[in-house]
């Protein structure tokens, strides 16, 4: 049967690789909704729809319903977002609120994309969830996804992503990640610059087993709690020291995480698990 599929955030690094993979079913009528404000036209797919505009303007903007709804068109940065905390209000709670209700109104399956964040631990031992203004509304949305389920009976699944990379990551400017960073940065025979104390550990994960994950959880999940990621986790510095050349330490920043918690239980009862290493990738990047 023919499926209509909404990736809102679909021009975006994780967006674009997954529309990527969903149209080369077709049986499947993919559309984006982006705001281009990371998203970019240059990562746009053949086969697949594209609208401008934001989420919390879906109901305007998105005139044929849906079968579901993958929703990552979010703010996904935890540093920067203390200084955009007016955009990140915008498009992570107002913007997904009416997702939420588009979702409501028109029986739509919902699959939202957590942050990996809300399980961070901190040498001071607060709640991961209150670290950051990103932390926080991403947190915050989760409990609300599901209590769209409990209250409206919303048919939807929670996924946590844990610090993606890939082809497509943004290398410069205020967005960019910190494996497109230091990518760049090798390039350029540049000065590697890792935030101390360096020690913070992250569990890198190729953005296409992100995106196997995610349709996984797309035909199969149900309810919170789909952590996908690698069971291999390195400190920031290791991952500088992978890419080699000199290093800078810069000071602390507020809302950087030690590491965050991951639990598999409910991927590995899909038989997935991350198949690519992130040494293998800084290789890649090297001998390009």
């Amino acid at each position: 049967m023919k499926k209509t599929i909404l990736v809102t955030g679909g021009a975006g690094f994780i967006g674009s690789h997954l529309i990527e993979e969903l149209v080369k079913d077709e049986n499947n009528r993919v559309i984006s909704l982006d705001s281009y404000f990371t998203g970019r036209e240059e990562n746009h797919i053949d086969g697949a729809e594209y609208i401008k505009g934001e989420t919390k303007d879906i109901e305007v903007l998105i005139t044929e319903i849906p079968d579901i709804v993958y929703h990552l068109g979010e703010y996904s940065r935890v540093l920067t977002s203390f200084d955009d905390i007016d955009l990140v209000w915008r498009l992570n709670k107002e913007g997904t609120f009416k997702v939420l209700e588009f979702c409501r109104k028109n029986n739509v399956r919902l699959i939202y994309a957590g942050s990996s964040t809300k399980f961070g631990e901190f040498d001071d031992a607060e709640d991961g969830e209150n670290q950051s203004p990103y932390a926080y509304f991403k947190a915050t949305n989760t409990n609300l996804v599901n209590n769209y389920g409990k209250w409206f009976g919303l048919n939807y699944a929670i996924t946590y992503f844990y610090n993606v990379y890939g082809e497509r990551e943004i290398r410069e400017g205020k967005y960019a990640t910190l494996i497109g960073i230091f990518s760049r940065k090798y390039k350029n025979k540049e000065l590697l610059t890792v935030v101390s104390p360096g020690t913070q550990k992250r569990a890198f994960t190729y953005v296409g087993d992100i995106v196997e994950g995610l349709i996984l959880v797309g035909e199969k999940g149900r309810g919170d709690g789909h952590c996908i990621g690698s069971e291999e986790s390195f400190s920031v510095l290791e991952i500088a020291q992978m890419f080699g050349g000199e290093i800078e330490m810069l000071p602390a920043k507020k809302g950087d995480r030690n590491h965050s918690k991951i639990d598999l239980t409910k991927m590995k009862e899909f038989s997935w698990s991350a198949k690519s290493s992130i040494k293998d990738y800084i290789e890649k990047i090297k001998n390009q």
